[in-house]
Parts: C-alpha cells; structure tokens; sequence
C-alpha cells in the first residue's frame, strides 16, 4: 500500500472518530444533512441501553427527558424505536419507553415501518 493511501485512510479515521465523538453532521446519500448521533461518555454505540433509562411506561420516561420525544424501543438485536402513532408503539414484546435522544446515543435507529 503507497504512503499517500495509508495516510488518507489514517486522516479519513481520525477525521470520521472526532465527527462521530461532537455530534457533527453527517451529509446522507440525499444531500441532506442530518445529525450523528453523540455517544454517552464512555459508551460505545453497541453497548446495551441502561436499564435506568429505560421506563415502563411513556410518563415515566417524559419525566426523565423533558422536551425530549418518548419512543418505543425494542430491546433486540435490531435495535429500533418506534415513534409516537405508529403501529408498534409500545406494543412488541421486548421493549421500553426511552428518551429518543438516549436511543440515537446508544446505537438505536427510527424502525422503518
């Protein structure tokens, strides 16, 4: 491998780790520009979401964030959430009422249905 590629790679990691760590943003496939999620300090995307972050039901979890939007996380491997009015909100078996900002920190993503 040449030099200049080795350190384009080298540049593009550091670069692609300070963005991911500041909550930069991202230009997505469309062009438009969407935020990187932040991880907890110490956390990385696919460590398991606390359990002291995780609510029985969508008061409790309003009271914990404040002006934050409650989603319905399910606790699987595909590590989606449900938004408010869709169909699986608060409805799958293995899930909780999350802060949707504490989801997107741990790896979590909108379901796409």
């Amino acid at each position: 491998m040449a030099s200049s590629q080795l350190f384009r790679m080298t540049l593009f990691a550091a670069v692609s780790v300070l963005a991911w760590g500041t909550g930069a943003q991202a230009q997505t496939q469309a062009g438009s520009m969407a935020p990187m999620p932040v991880v907890a300090a110490g956390k990385t995307p696919a460590d398991p979401l606390p359990s002291a972050d995780r609510f029985k039901s969508a008061a409790a979890a309003a009271s914990h964030c404040p002006g934050d939007t409650v989603v319905w996380s399910t606790l699987s491997k595909g590590r989606s959430f449900h938004l408010p009015g869709t169909k699986r909100y608060g409805t799958t078996k293995h899930g909780a009422y999350v802060c949707e900002h504490d989801a997107l920190a741990f790896g979590f993503h909108p379901a796409k249905s």
